[in-house]
């Protein structure tokens, strides 16, 4: 009997080419970055997780091109961008800052948006990680732990943090930027002060963030200038969303005597105060003063016009690029701890004055 002829030899596997973090991914169902965290010794990866990459690894022969990716590193010019809320338009003018300073360097964006949520801000960073951006601007999400972030960063990609104060800090050494968010509320609530409003609220915002709590604290201390005690009512905590600011408006009027002003977190909580005030059936600049923060554009065309605390969000963009910027260049220079000027904007809709005695 003929002998049977030998099966056609398995297509040789070309040994040059280098294996790549893509084929232990796919070799393992799983995403590169998770691989990648892997390979960076994230604790962030289950252990069973990480033994299994780590396996093919070993399997395929996996080597890590060290002098190519530091070859990477020095060609970067990606600049990764992480905010916590990209339908605050503070958050389009503060991006399009961001973005006309690295143009003109010859970097770019990278964006990521994180929607107030850690576990997608986690997920967020990790991909933009992945394209070894030069540096990290990150207005963190409410909640996030600075240990956790350090330990996902690591100590090679300069990072600056925008606006909301991490935990106390373990030595690393993030640059921060802020804006005088304690002044600002300050010279909100004199100006109501000024108008004689004795009863003013401060709307809007969550406790639980450093911006609100030093806000909060301007607030307070300008009342305590003029010897006022806030009310409990005064305080109203909501989402720093038009949306629901409107819909908390009414939350100002559950007792008498009730605010004749408000100081509000932000300009998108204030334009939402008016529109839930006109809802009540009540006009902002006639019946009830309100001030924002921020000063976006529309602020300037709202009707009426927001009075509010301007910050000139653009420039603050511009800023944060230049600094991070600084930073790669110059590695082992002190941390950073910039507070950016806040000024008082007047316009229509605290133009509402109050008799002492009435109050």
């Amino acid at each position: 009997m003929p002998a049977k002829p030998a099966s056609p030899p398995a297509a040789p596997v070309d040994a040059r080419r280098r294996v790549t973090l893509d084929d232990v991914a796919r070799a393992c169902g799983l995403s590169r970055a998770t691989v990648s965290l892997v390979l960076r010794g994230s604790p962030l990866v289950n252990p069973d997780t990480r033994a299994r990459v780590e396996a093919e690894f070993r399997r395929q022969g996996y080597v890590y091109h060290r002098g190519a990716a530091n070859l990477r590193r020095k060609a970067s010019s990606g600049i990764a961008l992480v905010i916590n809320d990209l339908s605050n338009p503070f958050f389009a003018e503060f991006a399009a800052g961001v973005d006309e300073a690295l143009a003109s360097t010859g970097h770019v964006t990278l964006l990521g948006s994180t929607g107030e949520s850690v576990e997608r801000q986690r997920a967020v960073l990790a991909s933009l990680l992945e394209h070894d951006p030069a540096g990290i601007i990150l207005s963190p999400a409410e909640g996030s732990d600075g240990a956790a972030l350090r330990r996902l960063v690591g100590m090679r990609t300069p990072v600056l943090v925008f606006n909301r104060e991490l935990d106390a800090d373990d030595g690393t050494g993030w640059d921060f930027l802020a804006l005088d968010n304690v002044r600002g509320a300050q010279l909100a609530t004199i100006h109501l002060l000024e108008r004689g409003h004795r009863r003013i609220a401060f709307f809007g915002g969550h406790r639980d963030s450093s911006s609100c709590r030093q806000r909060r604290e301007g607030y307070r201390l300008a009342l305590a200038q003029a010897g006022i005690e806030p009310e409990p009512q005064w305080l109203v905590d909501c989402a720093p969303t038009r949306l629901e600011a409107a819909r908390q408006a009414a939350a100002l009027f559950a007792r008498d005597p009730a605010p004749t002003a408000a100081v509000c977190y932000n300009d998108a909580v204030a334009l939402g105060l008016i529109a839930g005030l006109a809802a009540l059936g009540r006009r902002a600049g006639q019946d009830f003063a309100v001030v924002g923060f921020d000063d976006i554009p529309e602020a300037a065309v709202s009707t009426p016009p927001l009075t509010t605390i301007a910050v000139d969000p653009r420039a603050r963009g511009r800023q944060a690029a230049q600094l991070v910027l600084q930073r790669s260049t110059t590695p082992d220079a002190p941390p950073m701890h910039v507070i950016a000027p806040v000024k008082l904007q007047m316009r229509a809709s605290s133009d509402v004055r109050v008799d002492g005695n009435l109050q």
